[in-house]
């Protein structure tokens, strides 16, 4: 968990956060998409620190991009997360009778076949931080599908409450992240879905090509998978346009191999399960967040490069 703040420091963040919010909430939803757009990329433009990891992370996953196609790459990522505040702002609106306007299913029928596959065993749902990963989870709950979210505390107390509220408000669950495996074997032996954000540096962890760099990624979901029998189903939230409508992106179950070797199995499904988030990453890179450290933990005797 990370050290949180408090005091004065974080009742200013979240003053802060809380008049932004509010003014887009004001403001009609398109109006608001098309505001946060502005600010995203106005941020890009201050938010230089973060700057040469981001263009650092562009150049091992797309080495024939021109600076200047990576430069412009970095500005959708940041007119994306304005736009993913002005649906935050917004998210209380949200119910059954309105939610196909936001968010509607691509490629249900492999819901459809991982819950046949499931057999009451649960379902892990594979994602990460892409897209509107925030109405990814309760967008799916609106719809019925509650799911128990793996879950990392944020350092702001104020803020991770709220984001836990909303999180939770269609009947979902939180897992925290920390010693969080058997209460995710639990949910799903109880015919719950997982959800678990897998595009994350960890620091003990295996290392699988992402990009076709190692990168150190946790394999926990391997072994929650080999011990269920669960099913692996990538799933998304993928933007159409520059619009507030989205698609719940969902992709075949992944095969998974099971041998007698099981570290060497754990290692080739997470292989499997990264490969799907670069596929998608590589399918809309806007999507993706790039300012993340994603291989800061480096192989043995390999020098770190951030």
């Amino acid at each position: 968990m990370p050290r949180q703040i408090g005091g004065i420091s974080a009742r200013l963040e979240w003053t802060g956060a809380s008049i932004g919010i509010a003014s887009l909430r004001a403001l009609p939803l398109a109006r608001a998409v098309r505001i946060g757009s502005g600010l995203g990329r106005i941020a890009m433009e201050i938010d230089r620190p973060n700057r040469p990891i981001a263009i650092k992370n562009m150049e091992i996953a797309f080495p024939g991009m021109t600076s200047a196609q990576r430069l412009e790459l970095l500005r959708g990522v940041y007119r994306n997360w304005g736009r993913m505040a002005a649906e935050w702002a917004h998210l209380g609106e949200l119910d059954r009778s309105n939610i196909e306007r936001f968010a509607t299913y691509e490629g249900k029928q492999y819901w459809d076949e991982a819950e046949r596959m499931s057999a009451g065993r649960g379902i892990i749902v594979l994602t990460a931080h892409f897209g509107n990963f925030e109405l990814l989870n309760i967008a799916h709950s609106i719809y019925g599908y509650r799911i128990a979210v793996v879950y990392r505390a944020l350092r702001n107390p104020f803020i991770d409450h709220a984001v836990r509220e909303a999180r939770t408000r269609f009947g979902n669950r939180i897992i925290e992240r920390r010693d969080g495996g058997m209460d995710a074997m639990r949910a799903l032996r109880r015919n719950w879905m997982v959800g678990v954000a897998l595009d994350l540096d960890v620091r003990r962890g295996v290392f699988v090509d992402f990009f076709s760099k190692p990168a150190s990624t946790s394999d926990a979901v391997a072994r929650l998978a080999r011990a269920t029998g669960a099913p692996v189903v990538p799933c998304f939230m993928v933007r159409e346009g520059d619009s507030s409508h989205h698609k719940i992106t969902i992709k075949a179950p992944i095969e998974l191999v099971k041998t007698e070797d099981r570290e060497a199995d754990n290692r080739e499904n997470t292989q499997r399960f990264v490969k799907a988030i670069e596929e998608i990453i590589r399918a809309h890179p806007d999507h993706w967040n790039w300012i993340h450290r994603r291989w800061k933990t480096r192989p043995e005797g390999e020098a770190r490069f951030y």
